[in-house]
């Protein structure tokens, strides 16, 4: 398992939302509060930074280390700031090479993605052959094969929360399959998938909690989605598969930074100063589109 966070809003240092948090990703990287699947994230860690002044790509500094050994990164991240961030600190799983390759932030043009969590590879590389547009992944870990299944949807030109949506889905439902029917064959219990992912174009952040945790904290300033508090301040915990949008919706209103509206059906809408956050509850996962006011793109499923 791993963590990841990602901020859209006002110019803040990496090192203020990386490192001086008392309980943020750099804390996380050895004691996180929250993690359901595994202890400590020393497999590596990486940070993804736009700069809309000198490129639409963003920049990307990825290594296979703990993020608490590498004092390079503790002194550039001092003086490196953007207005939207995506990082992750990582668990690697069992099998998966530890490479600096195979470390979020995954990145294609203006994208970047982390995923928080496992799925098979099978599953991934076969859904990948029926897809031959698909950009090359960059490495062949369960993480950097969902980028490129992601990237893939988003070149076929969906809007980025139908892309993630799509994909989350469809890989959920076929690696469900694939477990139960490995189970029936008496091939032993194959742990379920864990898709937690994190992706951002610069100007919006898609977020999914599948089996872990997904909290967010609006400000004057922005919002940070996270897999968990980088401190004892209000943050609202997006409801999962299992919980109910009431139960959201109780937890929304008791931030006094947002301002909620019951949309239709599941959907309730967070309102902010210059963004507006959707939560959708899809059954068994939850999407958080977060967009700026210059454009909406819509969620369906």
């Amino acid at each position: 398992m791993c963590r990841h966070l990602a901020w859209l809003g006002a110019d803040r240092t990496l090192a203020d939302l990386l490192l001086r948090r008392p309980s943020g990703l750099l804390q996380q990287s050895w004691a996180p509060r929250q993690q359901r699947h595994g202890r400590v994230n020393a497999d590596g860690f990486g940070v993804g930074w736009y700069v809309p002044a000198l490129r639409p790509q963003p920049a990307r500094y990825r290594r296979a280390v703990p993020m608490w050994t590498d004092a390079s990164f503790a002194s550039f991240a001092e003086v490196v700031a953007s207005g939207c961030v995506l990082a992750a600190v990582r668990d690697a799983t069992v099998g998966m090479p530890i490479e600096e390759t195979s470390t979020a932030p995954f990145t294609h043009g203006p994208l970047l993605l982390s995923h928080n969590g496992r799925v098979s590879v099978d599953v991934l590389l076969a859904l990948l052959a029926g897809r031959p547009d698909a950009p090359p992944p960059d490495s062949r870990c369960d993480s950097a094969l969902l980028a490129a299944l992601v990237w893939e949807r988003a070149l076929a030109g969906l809007t980025l929360a139908d892309a993630v949506a799509e994909v989350v889905t469809t890989v959920g439902a076929k690696a469900a399959a694939r477990e139960a029917s490995r189970a029936a064959g008496d091939a032993g219990q194959q742990p379920p998938s864990r898709l937690n992912v994190l992706v951002t174009d610069g100007r919006q952040i898609v977020a999914t909690t599948w089996d872990d945790t997904l909290w967010y904290r609006v400000s004057s300033a922005g919002v940070l989605v996270a897999s968990e508090p980088d401190d004892d301040a209000p943050m609202v915990r997006v409801p999962g598969g299992a919980e109910s949008v009431s139960e959201g919706r109780a937890s929304a209103e008791s931030h006094p930074a947002t301002e909620l509206h019951p949309g239709n059906g599941t959907d309730v809408w967070v309102e902010v100063p210059n963004h507006r956050l959707l939560v959708a509850d899809t059954r068994k996962v939850t999407v958080s589109n977060l967009i700026s006011q210059d454009g909406y793109s819509g969620f369906t499923t």
